[in-house]
């Protein structure tokens, strides 16, 4: 009879552990997978697919040259229709990042320019403000708004997913250095994302959900070339 305690015991127990572990998220879940090795300089020609992750040079036909990246270093072109631009520093600019679960970006900004509401659904996003004055700012999924005016120096982080902005509020060019907890974050932009899509989203969509009229959406997709 006690054996049979026992064991029911212990049934109990490990079935408590199982339910645990597919209830609380993994570590891993949360991020890029962890690597399996030192480093994977990603192969990036002729990849079809990619499935977090690139596959992998050949340890031996790796240099010096997979581990560092300049493009970080030059100024983007700001004239377009936001006054901004951004420069990454990702797996498909930056091999060597492959697996290793980070990233930045250069963000330049002229005198009026923003970097319109956008969010990143794979990675929180930490930045700071190089030079210039930025108002930046963030709404959570209760609908709250956070923000700030940061100047050179001064850092911000907005958590995975959310909306967020930063706009140019001084009179000189302003610029940002972001880093991200992945290397390949994506990026939902949602002007063009919501009226220059392809292929578009319906116009009924989109007056129902604005609650305007069809010209107007109209309006809004001509200026995106939409």
């Amino acid at each position: 009879m006690a054996t049979m305690y026992s064991q029911s015991g212990f049934l109990t127990r490990l079935t408590f552990v199982l339910v645990i572990l597919v209830v609380l998220p993994f570590p891993s879940q949360c991020a890029d997978p962890d690597p399996l090795q030192d480093f994977c300089v990603g192969i990036l020609k002729n990849a079809s697919t990619s499935l977090n992750g690139f596959p992998c040079k050949p340890a031996s036909q790796v240099t010096s040259d997979d581990f560092f990246f300049d493009g970080l270093s030059k100024e983007g072109n700001t004239d377009n229709v936001f006054g901004f631009s951004v420069t990454p520093g990702n797996v498909l600019s930056f091999p060597g990042l492959n697996t290793l679960g980070l990233s930045m970006n250069r963000v330049d900004y002229a005198p009026g320019g923003m970097n319109p509401p956008h969010s990143h659904p794979r990675a929180t996003e930490s930045g700071v403000v190089i030079k210039g004055k930025l108002f930046v700012g963030f709404v959570t999924t209760d609908n709250v708004f956070y923000s700030k005016v940061l100047t050179a120096g001064e850092m911000f982080v907005v958590p995975r997913g959310l909306v967020h902005f930063q706009m140019n509020v001084g009179k000189v060019k302003a610029m940002t250095i972001t880093a991200f907890n992945s290397h390949l974050p994506g990026s939902v932009v949602l002007p063009t994302t919501l009226f220059a899509s392809k292929p578009p989203i319906p116009v009924d969509v989109l007056t129902k959900t604005f609650q305007v009229e069809a010209s107007v959406i109209d309006g809004i997709k001509a200026k995106f070339g939409a």
